[in-house]
């Protein structure tokens, strides 16, 4: 047992250092961010599918319009998110590998404003729906 210990350590030992290792906890705190942006896409498909076919059930024409295009157009968005996810990861993580890192805005701006118009639309649609007569 005692041997099998140091033969492990001795093989950590002779192991070489990465350039990830340098730099550990700024490629973990990406990596929480890459999954939190998993998480938020994957909520925005949610909404989209409870809005298409749940939450919306409606016999006016304009309605369901309305909710057909809020419920593809946020899968499609919360599939862009994913994609945007993925390349904004691997870029951060070459950029924190090379010193080179940093802080992207423009991102942050497009999805925020994305959802606060999404958000808007909904309201519109739920304000409709409960002025619209029986």
């Amino acid at each position: 047992m005692g041997r099998a210990l140091l033969e492990n350590e001795h093989e950590l030992q002779q192991t070489e250092k990465t350039i990830d290792s340098k730099y550990v906890q700024q490629h973990l705190a990406n990596e929480r961010t890459y999954l939190a942006w998993i998480r938020t896409s994957l909520a925005i498909v949610g909404l989209g599918f409870l809005a298409y076919g749940v939450l919306f059930p409606s016999t006016s024409r304009f309605v369901q319009v309305i909710t057909d295009i809020i419920g593809i157009g946020s899968v499609l968005f919360g599939g862009s998110i994913i994609a945007f996810a993925t390349w904004d990861y691997v870029k951060k993580r070459k950029g924190i590998n090379n010193e080179t890192f940093r802080s992207p805005v423009s991102g942050i701006y497009l999805v925020s404003t994305s959802l606060v118009f999404i958000t808007m639309v909904l309201m519109m649609v739920v304000t409709i729906m409960l002025l619209a007569p029986n």
